[in-house]
């Protein structure tokens, strides 16, 4: 992949044109505003964008915002949140705040967030996933007859089922009532409730709940509860036991919080030493396969070992002239063939004597040869 450079005045441009977009968003229609247009713009929805602004959120029972909804949230209709009606020139009365699709031939009445299930779409409880099903209430299905509408047992991270949620659209005033952050006054179109970056993490990960910057020391002490996320509610008993006994939270000092680093590093995982003993066993299986490979004890034949030692695959013959082993073994099982029908013979016939085959590549008249691979052969092998 080649790169390219851009010089100075193509580089603000390219500046100028990012802010331009986070501005206006989707209300140039697909069509670059004038100079002209975008002051007039600016001038008259800026002001109203910061006097009227919705906080969007996917909340679950216990007051959690599970899913603060951004610009390219996708709503249960498919389409971005930045795609649905954002702006307002006077808020609402009525509740809740409706927030319609703007896309044509789109029935949203509202903005709906449906979270996913990993890069798929969650399923309904007549199996299909949510974008098979109406963008409009009751959401029904349109595969099946049998789906009076949606409804999913996929739960959220925080451990709730997805229609125990519930979406929020509030004002910053609703918002500061309920002890939640508002962020800073931007002037980018369709913010939603996002703050900072901590807002594009999951609720039960968020650990700022600002998002502005590093959380201060109020909520690093603050006490462990059962909101809290499942790792700190695991490990509290382990921190508090490291703690030093003469010093508290609010009073710990540097050396304080490096013994508590430092044994906090020195624990041993459990999972961690399940993979330490499956390795040793790996490692052991192995060297001794290696063993068995080397001493010939991994299914070769014992004959065959002990020719390759001694004659290096090659069998002596009367002529002098060497014998590929796999005829020495063919031979070697004439032989004992040859054995066993003489020993019949002088059941079944005293006093009469079978002279020994001749070593000629043919078995012996009647009798089908058998070699030591455990293959059937004629008297015609070539062996």
């Amino acid at each position: 992949m080649e790169g390219f450079r851009l010089n100075a005045d193509a580089a603000l441009a390219v500046d100028e044109y990012l802010e331009y977009k986070r501005i206006v968003g989707e209300d140039d229609g697909g069509k670059l505003m004038s100079p002209q247009e975008y002051a007039d713009y600016k001038r008259r929805v800026l002001p109203q964008r910061e006097r009227n602004r919705l906080f969007v959120s996917w909340s679950g029972p216990t007051g959690m915002d599970c899913k603060l909804v951004g610009p390219e949230t996708p709503c249960f209709c498919t389409h971005r949140y930045k795609q649905h009606q954002t702006d307002l020139e006077e808020i609402p009365k009525e509740r809740p705040i409706h927030l319609p699709c703007r896309v044509h031939g789109c029935r949203c009445a509202s903005y709906l967030y449906i979270p996913r299930n990993g890069s798929q779409a969650i399923r309904c409880h007549c199996k299909h996933p949510a974008n098979e099903h109406h963008e409009y209430e009751p959401y029904v299905c349109k595969k099946c007859a049998v789906c009076k509408g949606f409804q999913s047992s996929f739960s959220c991270g925080c451990g709730y089922p997805t229609r125990a949620h519930q979406m929020v659209v509030e004002t910053k005033e609703q918002r500061v009532d309920r002890g939640k952050p508002v962020g800073h006054d931007v002037p980018y179109a369709a913010m939603g409730g996002l703050t900072g970056f901590s807002s594009l993490a999951e609720g039960y990960l968020r650990l700022d709940a600002s998002g502005v910057g590093v959380p201060g020391d109020d909520l690093l002490n603050a006490p462990i509860t059962a909101h809290d996320h499942p790792f700190l509610r695991a490990h509290s008993g382990t921190a508090a036991s490291l703690l030093p006994h003469n010093s508290s939270r609010s009073t710990a000092d540097a050396g304080a919080n490096n013994s508590l680093t430092q044994g906090i590093a020195n624990l041993k995982l459990r999972e961690e030493e399940d993979m330490a003993e499956l390795e040793k066993r790996y490692q052991e299986r192995i060297k001794l396969q290696r063993q068995q490979a080397r001493t010939g004890a991994s299914g070769r034949a014992p004959y065959q070992a002990k020719t390759q030692s001694r004659g290096k695959g090659k069998q002596a013959t009367p002529s002098g002239k060497a014998r590929p082993l796999r005829g020495a073994l063919v031979v070697a099982g004439w032989s004992d063939v040859w054995r066993g029908e003489r020993a019949v013979r002088r059941a079944t016939h005293p006093g009469q004597e079978t002279p020994a085959p001749a070593l000629t590549g043919a078995a012996p008249s009647g009798v089908e040869a058998v070699c030591c691979c455990c293959c059937r052969m004629s008297a015609s092998c070539p062996t």
